[in-house]
């Protein structure tokens, strides 16, 4: 595993707002996700019910297999002075969908996903303009699978709504990754290193104002 790197303030402030996903203990006494702070930052959680995740890869070069993971957790912390917005989603793991049962199995061992000892994959992305999930554009961050962490440049789809922040349309994004850079170095002749990734996310309705959701 890459030795870790010293974090500068902002990113450790960016960091310790990403650990606030599956709760919201984290944002301070009273606070909870979906409200707006006195400093102009609202953290609002992405809609497991209806966020998604997808894979494919292909054999032979030619036959893509396609798996869709489980629920998609996280938060969108967005600051409005800035006009920036950080994304940190979680993928589980562990419930994958396949055609095949054996594919499922099969993606889920040590050979490619490896399950047991890493049951989600993360994408933290670094702070881009919020404007950017109205139009479309590039956003990079941090993918963190298998115990290793890599760049990665996602491309956001433009959105059918005028605003995505309101949570009545997906944000789509696609990636590419290659499997050699996480570990899987199995099946070069059959199997292509590079896996395409697809999030199509919604973000939860946000409060009504002065109400904590």
């Amino acid at each position: 595993m890459d030795a870790p790197q010293p974090l500068s303030r902002g990113r450790r402030t960016r960091w310790a707002i990403g650990l606030c996903v599956f709760g919201v203990a984290c944002l301070g006494p009273g606070l909870r996700a979906g409200t707006e702070p006195a400093s102009g930052v609202e953290i609002r959680a992405l809609d497991a019910a209806r966020s998604s995740a997808d894979f494919e890869v292909k054999v032979l070069w030619l036959i893509g297999v396609h798996g869709r993971f489980g629920k998609v957790h996280g938060t969108v912390t967005i600051d409005r002075a800035h006009g920036t917005v950080v994304a940190d989603a979680r993928v589980e793991v562990e419930a994958i969908t396949m055609r095949n049962h054996s594919y499922e199995e099969w993606v889920k061992s040590p050979e490619f996903f490896d399950v047991a000892n890493h049951p989600q994959i993360r994408f933290l992305s670094d702070p881009f303009p919020s404007d950017r999930l109205r139009d479309g554009g590039s956003i990079a961050g941090t993918l963190s699978l298998r115990g290793l962490d890599r760049r990665l440049t996602l491309q956001v789809e433009p959105s059918a709504c005028p605003d995505a922040i309101a949570g009545d349309c997906p944000v789509q994004a696609d990636g590419t990754i290659r499997r050699s850079e996480f570990g899987m170095k199995s099946r070069r002749g059959t199997l292509s290193d590079k896996v395409d990734l697809g999030f199509s996310v919604y973000l939860e309705a946000s409060a009504a104002p002065g109400k904590a959701q």
